[in-house]
Protein backbone atom coordinates (compact mmCIF):
# COMPACT_ATOMS: atom_id res chain seq x y z
CA UNK A 1 0.00 0.00 0.00
CA UNK A 2 1.46 3.85 -1.20
CA UNK A 3 0.67 6.15 1.50
CA UNK A 4 -0.26 9.70 0.09
CA UNK A 5 -0.34 12.17 3.13
CA UNK A 6 -2.35 15.44 2.30
CA UNK A 7 -1.71 18.46 3.70
CA UNK A 8 -2.77 22.16 3.55
CA UNK A 9 0.06 24.55 2.67
CA UNK A 10 -0.96 26.98 5.41
CA UNK A 11 1.91 28.47 8.13
CA UNK A 12 -0.34 27.25 10.33
CA UNK A 13 -0.06 23.48 8.98
CA UNK A 14 3.28 23.30 7.15
CA UNK A 15 4.86 21.74 11.42
CA UNK A 16 2.41 18.50 10.48
CA UNK A 17 4.62 17.13 7.83
CA UNK A 18 7.44 16.98 10.45
CA UNK A 19 4.82 15.13 12.99
CA UNK A 20 4.12 13.00 10.54
CA UNK A 21 7.64 11.65 9.42
CA UNK A 22 8.24 11.24 12.84
CA UNK A 23 5.33 8.98 13.09
CA UNK A 24 6.20 7.04 10.44
CA UNK A 25 9.79 6.77 11.81
CA UNK A 26 7.91 5.22 15.11
CA UNK A 27 6.36 2.42 12.95
CA UNK A 28 7.16 -1.47 13.56
CA UNK A 29 7.31 -1.74 9.14
CA UNK A 30 8.62 1.00 7.09
CA UNK A 31 5.81 2.23 4.69
CA UNK A 32 5.94 3.68 1.04
CA UNK A 33 5.05 7.03 1.17
CA UNK A 34 4.67 10.88 -0.07
CA UNK A 35 3.89 14.00 1.59
CA UNK A 36 1.82 16.05 -0.79
CA UNK A 37 1.13 20.07 0.45
CA UNK A 38 -1.78 22.04 -1.47
CA UNK A 39 -1.00 24.85 -3.14
CA UNK A 40 -4.64 26.72 -3.61
CA UNK A 41 -8.35 25.80 -2.73
CA UNK A 42 -9.62 22.30 -4.35
CA UNK A 43 -5.92 21.59 -5.45
CA UNK A 44 -6.36 18.50 -3.29
CA UNK A 45 -9.12 17.47 -5.20
CA UNK A 46 -7.31 17.89 -8.43
CA UNK A 47 -4.20 15.99 -7.27
CA UNK A 48 -6.14 13.17 -5.94
CA UNK A 49 -8.16 13.22 -9.29
CA UNK A 50 -4.86 13.52 -11.61
CA UNK A 51 -2.82 10.63 -9.58
CA UNK A 52 -5.84 8.43 -9.38
CA UNK A 53 -6.04 8.65 -13.48
CA UNK A 54 -2.03 8.52 -13.99
CA UNK A 55 -2.12 5.20 -11.34
CA UNK A 56 -4.83 3.15 -12.19
CA UNK A 57 -3.97 -0.12 -10.57
CA UNK A 58 -1.72 0.90 -7.66
CA UNK A 59 -3.35 0.41 -4.52
CA UNK A 60 -3.07 3.72 -2.80
CA UNK A 61 -4.41 5.44 0.78
CA UNK A 62 -5.08 9.23 0.74
CA UNK A 63 -4.96 10.70 3.72
CA UNK A 64 -6.71 13.77 4.59
CA UNK A 65 -4.42 15.40 6.76
CA UNK A 66 -7.23 18.50 8.12
CA UNK A 67 -10.77 19.21 8.67
CA UNK A 68 -14.31 18.46 7.10
CA UNK A 69 -13.04 20.56 3.94
CA UNK A 70 -9.44 18.56 3.57
CA UNK A 71 -11.83 15.46 3.72
CA UNK A 72 -14.28 17.14 1.10
CA UNK A 73 -11.44 17.44 -1.35
CA UNK A 74 -9.77 14.47 -1.16
CA UNK A 75 -13.09 12.66 -1.08
CA UNK A 76 -14.28 14.39 -4.18
CA UNK A 77 -11.19 13.64 -6.24
CA UNK A 78 -11.39 9.91 -5.74
CA UNK A 79 -15.04 8.97 -6.77
CA UNK A 80 -15.36 6.48 -8.90
CA UNK A 81 -11.56 5.80 -8.58
CA UNK A 82 -10.65 1.86 -8.16
CA UNK A 83 -7.89 0.37 -5.85
CA UNK A 84 -8.18 3.92 -3.74
CA UNK A 85 -8.87 4.06 0.01
CA UNK A 86 -9.19 7.71 2.20
CA UNK A 87 -8.12 8.44 5.40
CA UNK A 88 -8.24 11.09 7.88
CA UNK A 89 -5.57 12.83 10.67
CA UNK A 90 -7.85 15.14 12.11
CA UNK A 91 -5.08 17.87 12.12
CA UNK A 92 -7.97 20.75 11.73
CA UNK A 93 -10.39 22.70 13.24
CA UNK A 94 -13.26 21.34 11.81
CA UNK A 95 -13.85 17.56 12.03
CA UNK A 96 -17.68 16.81 12.43
CA UNK A 97 -16.85 13.68 9.47
CA UNK A 98 -15.26 11.75 12.32
CA UNK A 99 -17.43 12.65 15.01
CA UNK A 100 -19.12 9.26 13.78
CA UNK A 101 -16.20 7.25 14.75
CA UNK A 102 -16.52 7.69 18.23
CA UNK A 103 -13.39 6.20 20.33
CA UNK A 104 -11.21 5.85 17.72
CA UNK A 105 -8.03 8.18 16.85
CA UNK A 106 -7.55 9.95 14.21
CA UNK A 107 -4.29 11.24 15.33
CA UNK A 108 -2.57 8.28 15.05
CA UNK A 109 -0.42 6.76 11.89
CA UNK A 110 -0.07 3.79 13.14
CA UNK A 111 -3.38 3.50 13.67
CA UNK A 112 -4.32 4.73 10.14
CA UNK A 113 -1.87 1.92 8.85
CA UNK A 114 -3.08 -1.00 10.81
CA UNK A 115 -6.90 -0.03 10.25
CA UNK A 116 -10.11 -1.87 8.50
CA UNK A 117 -11.16 -0.15 5.01
CA UNK A 118 -14.49 0.05 4.72
CA UNK A 119 -16.82 1.06 2.23
CA UNK A 120 -19.17 4.01 2.57
CA UNK A 121 -21.63 6.42 0.85
CA UNK A 122 -21.10 9.93 -0.52
CA UNK A 123 -23.57 12.44 -1.59
CA UNK A 124 -23.39 13.61 -5.13
CA UNK A 125 -25.14 17.14 -5.65
CA UNK A 126 -26.05 18.15 -9.45
CA UNK A 127 -23.24 17.33 -11.62
CA UNK A 128 -19.78 17.30 -10.51
CA UNK A 129 -20.24 18.54 -6.10
CA UNK A 130 -19.99 15.87 -3.42
CA UNK A 131 -20.89 15.79 0.54
CA UNK A 132 -19.64 12.84 2.47
CA UNK A 133 -20.61 13.84 5.94
CA UNK A 134 -23.52 16.41 6.00
CA UNK A 135 -25.22 18.73 3.18
CA UNK A 136 -27.45 21.17 4.75
CA UNK A 137 -29.51 24.45 3.56
CA UNK A 138 -31.85 27.18 4.79
CA UNK A 139 -31.37 28.60 8.71
CA UNK A 140 -27.98 26.40 8.18
CA UNK A 141 -26.40 27.56 5.53
CA UNK A 142 -26.60 31.18 6.25
CA UNK A 143 -25.01 30.49 9.45
CA UNK A 144 -22.57 28.46 7.33
CA UNK A 145 -21.48 31.17 5.21
CA UNK A 146 -21.37 33.64 7.84
CA UNK A 147 -19.26 31.55 9.85
CA UNK A 148 -16.68 31.28 7.04
CA UNK A 149 -16.58 35.18 6.01
CA UNK A 150 -15.90 35.69 9.67
CA UNK A 151 -13.29 33.18 10.51
CA UNK A 152 -11.76 34.36 7.87
CA UNK A 153 -11.04 37.62 9.33
CA UNK A 154 -10.01 35.43 12.50
CA UNK A 155 -13.03 36.43 14.30
CA UNK A 156 -13.49 34.27 17.60
CA UNK A 157 -16.75 31.72 17.76
CA UNK A 158 -17.64 32.23 13.84
CA UNK A 159 -20.42 29.68 14.28
CA UNK A 160 -22.24 31.27 16.93
CA UNK A 161 -22.05 34.89 15.05
CA UNK A 162 -23.48 32.99 12.44
CA UNK A 163 -26.43 31.91 14.39
CA UNK A 164 -27.43 35.08 15.45
CA UNK A 165 -27.31 36.49 12.25
CA UNK A 166 -29.65 34.13 10.69
CA UNK A 167 -32.23 34.05 13.47
CA UNK A 168 -32.82 37.59 12.21
CA UNK A 169 -32.60 36.86 8.27
CA UNK A 170 -33.11 33.43 7.72
CA UNK A 171 -36.11 31.41 9.70
CA UNK A 172 -38.74 31.73 6.93
CA UNK A 173 -37.02 30.19 3.63
CA UNK A 174 -39.20 29.61 0.96
CA UNK A 175 -37.31 26.09 -0.44
CA UNK A 176 -39.28 23.74 -2.13
CA UNK A 177 -37.72 20.59 -0.96
CA UNK A 178 -39.00 16.36 -2.45
CA UNK A 179 -37.83 13.45 -1.12
CA UNK A 180 -38.32 10.83 -3.50
CA UNK A 181 -40.56 12.90 -5.19
CA UNK A 182 -42.88 13.65 -2.37
CA UNK A 183 -42.73 17.65 -1.63
CA UNK A 184 -42.31 18.01 1.83
CA UNK A 185 -44.65 20.75 3.78
CA UNK A 186 -45.96 21.74 0.68
CA UNK A 187 -46.58 25.34 0.03
CA UNK A 188 -45.04 26.39 3.13
CA UNK A 189 -41.66 27.95 4.44
CA UNK A 190 -39.25 26.04 6.00
CA UNK A 191 -36.18 27.03 8.47
CA UNK A 192 -33.96 24.29 7.74
CA UNK A 193 -33.36 21.18 5.83
CA UNK A 194 -30.54 18.63 6.58
CA UNK A 195 -29.36 15.31 4.07
CA UNK A 196 -27.17 13.63 6.23
CA UNK A 197 -24.55 10.87 5.43
CA UNK A 198 -23.04 11.43 8.96
CA UNK A 199 -24.47 12.96 12.33
CA UNK A 200 -23.06 15.90 13.16
CA UNK A 201 -22.35 19.58 11.73
CA UNK A 202 -21.54 22.89 12.76
CA UNK A 203 -19.09 21.47 15.69
CA UNK A 204 -21.95 20.50 17.89
CA UNK A 205 -25.12 19.56 16.21
CA UNK A 206 -26.31 16.06 15.96
CA UNK A 207 -28.40 17.05 12.99
CA UNK A 208 -28.39 13.42 11.75
CA UNK A 209 -28.64 11.06 14.77
CA UNK A 210 -30.27 7.81 12.41
CA UNK A 211 -27.54 8.03 9.79
CA UNK A 212 -25.77 5.35 8.53
CA UNK A 213 -23.16 5.98 6.19
CA UNK A 214 -23.23 2.73 4.93
CA UNK A 215 -27.17 1.89 4.24
CA UNK A 216 -27.43 3.33 0.78
CA UNK A 217 -29.72 5.76 2.23
CA UNK A 218 -29.76 10.43 2.52
CA UNK A 219 -31.28 10.68 6.07
CA UNK A 220 -33.75 13.78 5.37
CA UNK A 221 -34.89 16.09 8.56
CA UNK A 222 -36.70 18.80 7.24
CA UNK A 223 -37.46 21.76 10.11
CA UNK A 224 -40.97 23.47 9.92
CA UNK A 225 -40.28 27.15 10.47
CA UNK A 226 -41.25 28.24 14.03
CA UNK A 227 -41.22 31.67 16.04
CA UNK A 228 -38.11 33.19 17.92
CA UNK A 229 -39.32 31.41 20.99
CA UNK A 230 -40.20 28.28 19.15
CA UNK A 231 -36.44 28.11 18.08
CA UNK A 232 -34.74 29.09 21.20
CA UNK A 233 -36.87 25.68 22.12
CA UNK A 234 -35.93 23.88 19.62
CA UNK A 235 -32.17 24.83 19.76
CA UNK A 236 -30.85 22.28 22.37
CA UNK A 237 -32.82 19.60 21.94
CA UNK A 238 -31.37 19.75 18.15
CA UNK A 239 -27.95 19.97 19.08
CA UNK A 240 -28.18 17.15 21.30
CA UNK A 241 -29.86 14.96 18.67
CA UNK A 242 -32.97 14.37 20.13
CA UNK A 243 -35.11 16.51 18.08
CA UNK A 244 -36.84 13.29 15.90
CA UNK A 245 -37.60 11.89 19.25
CA UNK A 246 -38.60 13.83 22.09
CA UNK A 247 -42.21 14.58 21.92
CA UNK A 248 -42.10 18.83 22.63
CA UNK A 249 -40.02 19.08 19.47
CA UNK A 250 -40.89 16.09 16.67
CA UNK A 251 -43.92 17.87 15.65
CA UNK A 252 -41.41 20.06 14.41
CA UNK A 253 -39.97 18.05 11.88
CA UNK A 254 -40.47 16.05 8.98
CA UNK A 255 -38.15 12.81 8.83
CA UNK A 256 -37.42 11.07 5.81
CA UNK A 257 -34.99 8.54 4.49
CA UNK A 258 -34.14 8.99 0.41
CA UNK A 259 -32.35 7.88 -2.21
CA UNK A 260 -32.85 11.23 -4.28
CA UNK A 261 -33.48 14.75 -2.81
CA UNK A 262 -34.68 17.76 -5.08
CA UNK A 263 -34.36 21.47 -3.69
CA UNK A 264 -36.07 24.64 -5.67
CA UNK A 265 -35.80 28.23 -4.61
CA UNK A 266 -37.14 31.52 -6.65
CA UNK A 267 -34.55 33.37 -4.89
CA UNK A 268 -30.60 31.69 -5.43
CA UNK A 269 -29.41 30.38 -2.05
CA UNK A 270 -26.83 28.49 -0.32
CA UNK A 271 -25.74 24.87 0.38
CA UNK A 272 -23.41 23.77 2.69
CA UNK A 273 -21.39 20.52 1.72
CA UNK A 274 -19.46 20.11 4.32
CA UNK A 275 -18.63 23.42 5.15
CA UNK A 276 -18.11 24.53 1.70
CA UNK A 277 -20.67 26.39 0.26
CA UNK A 278 -22.75 26.27 -3.19
CA UNK A 279 -25.04 28.86 -4.54
CA UNK A 280 -27.76 28.46 -6.75
CA UNK A 281 -31.48 28.21 -7.62
CA UNK A 282 -31.72 24.33 -8.29
CA UNK A 283 -30.04 20.88 -6.69
CA UNK A 284 -30.28 17.69 -6.98
CA UNK A 285 -28.68 15.46 -4.60
CA UNK A 286 -28.89 11.56 -4.98
CA UNK A 287 -26.77 8.74 -2.63
CA UNK A 288 -23.93 7.00 -4.60
CA UNK A 289 -23.91 3.71 -2.35
CA UNK A 290 -20.22 2.37 -1.18
CA UNK A 291 -18.50 5.00 -3.14
CA UNK A 292 -15.22 5.52 -1.04
CA UNK A 293 -13.13 2.91 0.13
CA UNK A 294 -12.40 4.35 3.97
CA UNK A 295 -9.54 3.73 6.40
CA UNK A 296 -11.17 3.03 10.14
CA UNK A 297 -8.53 3.30 12.58
CA UNK A 298 -7.47 0.41 14.16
Amino acid sequence: MHYCFIINNEPSKIGNAQVIEDEIDKLDNKIDFEIYKTTAEKSATQFVKEYCIENPEKETCFVACGGDGTINEVATGMVGASNKHMAVLAYGSGNDFIKYYAGKDFLSVKDIVNGTPHKIDILKVNEDRYSINVCNFGFDSVVASTANKLSRKGNKNPYRWGIVKAIFCARFNAIKVSADGEVLNPGKRMLLCTLGNNNHVGGEFFCSPRAKNDDGLIEVCYCKTTTLFGFLGLLPVYTAGKHLDDPKTSGHFIYRQAKTVDIHSDKEIELCLDGEMLAGNDFHVEILPQAISFIIPA
